[in-house]
């Protein structure tokens, strides 16, 4: 059906004051589709009729808005609340949630006269209002996919947020709708869904782990899939980690004309087709709370005006060495968070996505959460991804164009948030560990992006602080190389946090980034889980498959195989197998897409894979292991 507002021109919203301080905004897109420089749109119908002068004066809510730019989604539940969460492109004059069974009888008109009049209660339902925040960040570019936009530079884009916190809830599941009413009293109202609070502590639960989405080809069919296995209702959608690609480009979250948005795929908005099936995707997130981690693909580099977001997004630094040049320099007009934050490396835009969970040391970037049985810590554990070319700025040196220019170094592939041993997040996570809360859950999880163990190509080189050394000429001073080197004994995942976790008794770690399924098991029982080759694959480096790393000959570089020295375990119940039928011990695959559920009720975790050459055949379940 065709959107009569598509075309339509909306009123410039204007951020407050300062809240865009130095950055050039090229344009303001309110409702998505008024023209500024760089911007070009459909020329459409005369704009509807807009309010008039008197600023009090509303005009008559009314059913027929546009869509939102996402469905509805759950953060956070606690034991009597959970956060309800949605995008609009504009502000608009009512945000409301409607709680409660009676919510199931009414009609749509019925469900708009309840969020817009005079009663915040009626028959089995009550009426809550969200607050409002303009995303800081949003933006968009000549390489965003935008349905009715072309951009020829890189343009402020604006996203609200809408956030409810419902409250009060009885145990059991709720149904709510969401009502968003726009500046010209346009009326969106969703179907309904449902919500919970947390499970109680010795109640069981059912976990997705799942991760790096990042507009992959197979991931409608493999969200899809999920609800036809395990159902939609679940307690948690746990995702480790590099859920979008360019975390500041909005039509990445939302309406890439791709298919393959990130909202759009977890509540059954997408649209991919493969092998001649059209897949949508699920409603997940409007019923089930998401928990997500921050991977590399979170973290914008280096804020600029002019430059393209891909860009910016390859273009991070650490946060001292940017501390270094404030100090250096004091730059005037502009605080020094914000300045480090614009020339080192942000998460703003996913801190504003995912404001819950969060705990009063590490916010939104590593926390703990207790769901039923299980206790779940999450860590800010990633780095940046730096190419292994020999001659470019990458993992192992700069580029020999840039050595005399220090502000166009990379620094190799360096670490985000310190997690090794000593850091502020490390001496957290070895409280919450050891808390009375961590220790008399049934199960332990610990999720985050980067691999310990693995057999892609992410898991190596280690995961530490790259040993910078600079080479000059002895007569001139001249810079004339700048490498960087990983010791193996310094990895700080294996040296840190592993002993850590078998001694705190984990029983699962959940990690993602190398986009393919493989296990481990250490010798304390400490279970290792990535479940990523959801939407593609980048390969296994097994002596099965024969593949070695990119990666140059050194006693610190593992080439192949897990480089923390563990062997990968076949699936228990129907492995893939190579072409003389021999099992695998891994699934690398960009045509077989995989999930996994951890099913605290049996105290196991069960993975699935699903072929999607052959769009009318079963999941398949292939491998099934205890957590204790």
């Amino acid at each position: 059906m065709t959107d009569p507002t598509a075309n339509e021109t909306l009123p410039t919203d204007t951020p407050a004051a300062g809240s865009l301080s130095r950055r050039t905004v090229l344009g303001a897109l309110a409702g998505g589709a008024a023209v500024a420089t760089g911007v070009a749109v459909p020329a459409g119908p005369a704009a509807a009729a807009a309010p008039g002068t008197d600023p009090d004066e509303v005009p008559t809510p009314r059913l027929g808005g546009r869509p939102l730019l996402c469905e509805p989604y759950l953060l956070d539940p606690q034991a009597s609340t959970v956060y309800v969460v949605w995008h609009t492109e504009e502000a608009g004059t009512a945000q409301v949630v409607l709680v409660g069974a009676g919510v199931t009888t009414l009609d749509d008109q019925q469900a708009l006269d309840a969020a817009t009049g005079s009663r915040r209660n009626g028959p089995g339902w009550r009426r809550i209002t969200a607050t409002t925040k303009r995303l800081t960040r949003t933006r968009e570019d000549s390489a965003s996919a935008v349905p009715g936009r072309s951009y020829s530079a890189v343009v402020d884009r604006p996203v609200h947020r809408q956030l409810a916190l419902v409250d009060k809830l009885p145990a059991g599941r709720t149904p709510y709708r969401v009502v968003s009413v726009d500046h010209a009293g346009r009326a969106t109202v969703t179907p309904v869904y449902s919500l919970a609070p947390v499970a109680s502590r010795k109640q069981t639960v059912k976990l997705l782990l799942t991760s790096d989405h990042q507009l992959k080809n197979m991931t409608p069919a493999n969200l899809e899939k999920v609800a036809e296995t395990v159902g939609v209702r679940l307690d948690g959608v746990l995702v480790a980690g590099d859920l979008v690609n360019v975390p500041d480009r909005a039509s990445e979250w939302f309406d890439s004309t791709t298919g393959l948005a990130f909202f759009a795929g977890l509540t059954g908005r997408a649209s991919k087709t493969l092998h001649g099936r059209t897949w949508r995707g699920a409603p997940l997130l409007q019923h089930t709370p998401i928990f997500p981690a921050i991977g590399n693909h979170e973290v914008m580099g280096r804020w600029s005006d002019t430059a393209g977001l891909d860009s910016q997004f390859n273009d991070p630094q650490p946060l001292e060495v940017a501390r270094q040049r404030w100090r250096a320099s004091r730059p005037s007009g502009v605080d020094e968070a914000t300045w480090l934050a614009e020339q080192s490396w942000d998460v703003t835009t996913y801190e504003e996505m995912f404001p819950y969970p969060s705990s009063p040391n590490g916010g939104q970037r590593w926390w703990a959460r207790t769901i039923g049985d299980v206790h779940l810590v999450t860590l800010f554990a990633t780095q940046i991804w730096r190419s292994a070319s020999p001659t470019a700025r990458g993992k192992f040196q700069e580029a020999s164009a840039d050595l005399e220019n220090a502000d166009k170094w990379g620094y190799g592939q360096f670490i985000f948030e310190p997690i090794k041993r000593g850091s502020r997040q490390y001496k957290w996570l070895e409280r919450e560990l050891a808390s009375p809360a961590a220790q008399r859950a049934r199960f332990r999880v610990v999720m985050y992006h980067h691999p310990g163990h693995g057999l892609g190509d992410n898991s190596a080189p280690p995961f530490t602080d790259p040993v910078q050394t600079v080479t000059r000429d002895p007569l001139t001073g001249k810079v004339t190389a700048v490498t960087y080197d990983y010791p193996l004994a310094d990895d700080h995942i294996l040296r840190d946090l592993e002993p850590l976790f078998s001694a705190n008794g984990v029983h699962l770690v959940h990690n993602g980034h190398s986009h393919l399924w493989n296990r481990f098991r250490n010798p304390a029982g400490v279970n290792w889980l990535e479940t990523s080759n959801v939407g593609n694959s980048y390969g296994a480096y097994d002596v099965s498959s024969g593949a070695t790393r990119n990666l140059p000959e050194d006693s610190d570089h593992i080439r192949q195989g897990d480089p923390g020295g563990l062997t990968p375990i076949v699936p228990t119940v129907a492995p893939l197998t190579d072409a003389a039928g021999k099992p695998l011990p891994y699934v690398a695959s960009n045509d077989i897409t995989v999930f996994s559920v951890l099913d605290s009720g049996a105290g196991v975790v069960r993975s699935y894979r699903f072929d999607t050459r052959d769009p009318g055949s079963a999941v398949v379940l292939f491998d099934e292991f205890p957590l204790a």
